[in-house]
């Protein structure tokens, strides 16, 4: 069964508000659309929960700097709502006006977990993802809102953003979920080459002997820096930073006193891609 398309707030609102009345929960899937399996694995556990699934497919505008890809970032809407047949319940596929009316001038920044790593590179960046995301919570305000692993500074940002505002919505992370190689699926893949491909294979395996090196008591500065050489000795054309970061704030750390998380930013070609993965659980 086809998921309904809702192109405005209001209409979605009706929909989501008609579940209600019926005594149904409501779970969110923000999405930017170009949807694999890691989206899909996120709207399933949505759908696990007993809830209805709304994901919504929007290309935000506001957190692309002028020099990035919005423009040739991959828009496959009719894919998309194949894909989600049987899975998704709605999809709000709303206008960049119906997000971003006219007069549009608020922005919401995020301390915390929103301050380095990413920003240092795309200073721009949470700030857009922060007021679409709060501007999604608002519209459609539901029980639960899910989102990638992949993407884990977004998500701390998120769960600080939904904290600080008092949002009644409970925050989900779900699991990285990888190519056969380990490559951390994203929209993004779609850029690479043959060549730069098989290259971008070899992050996960990286960001593993840099975790097993902390795990195994290696001073975590050596670590980082051993992980940023062999990055560029796999092929890959230039490192923002490989970072070994408390797991809840994202804060430096010198010791393994609690839980860790090691993050990755590279660039092949025009691509970059980025990935994660916890300190402590992969040997």
């Amino acid at each position: 069964m086809k998921p309904q398309i809702s192109p405005t707030i209001a209409h979605m609102r009706a929909q989501i508000a008609a579940w209600r009345k019926a005594g149904a929960r409501v779970g969110l899937i923000p999405t930017m659309g170009a949807l694999h399996e890691g989206h899909l694995s996120l709207v399933r556990a949505i759908r696990a929960r007993g809830e209805k699934a709304v994901v919504s497919i929007f290309v935000n505008p506001a957190q692309f700097a002028p020099n990035e890809d919005f423009d040739r970032y991959p828009r496959t809407f009719e894919t998309d709502c194949a894909k989600l047949s049987g899975l998704a319940d709605l999809v709000f596929a709303p206008s960049v006006k119906e997000m971003y009316p006219d007069g549009f001038s608020t922005k919401i920044e995020v301390g915390g977990p929103g301050v380095g790593l990413e920003t240092d590179f795309r200073p721009h960046f949470f700030a857009g993802v922060a007021t679409v995301v709060a501007k999604l919570l608002i519209a459609a305000m539901p029980d639960t809102a899910i989102f990638g692993e992949k993407d884990y500074q977004q998500l701390l940002v998120i769960k600080r953003l939904n904290a600080d505002l008092g949002l009644p919505v409970e925050i989900l992370g779900g699991p990285i979920v990888r190519e056969a190689d380990g490559l951390a699926m994203s929209s993004r893949n779609a850029y690479l080459s043959a060549a730069e491909r098989k290259i971008a294979g070899q992050m996960n395996v990286i960001l593993r002997a840099v975790a097993a090196r902390v795990n195994k008591g290696d001073e975590i500065g050596a670590a980082e820096q051993a992980g940023r050489d062999a990055l560029l000795e796999a092929g890959f054309n230039s490192v923002d930073y490989v970072a070994v970061r408390d797991a809840e704030t994202l804060a430096p750390v010198t010791s393994l006193s609690r839980r860790a998380r090691v993050l990755a930013a590279a660039r092949i070609g025009a691509t970059r891609l980025i990935d994660n993965m916890a300190v402590a659980s992969v040997l």
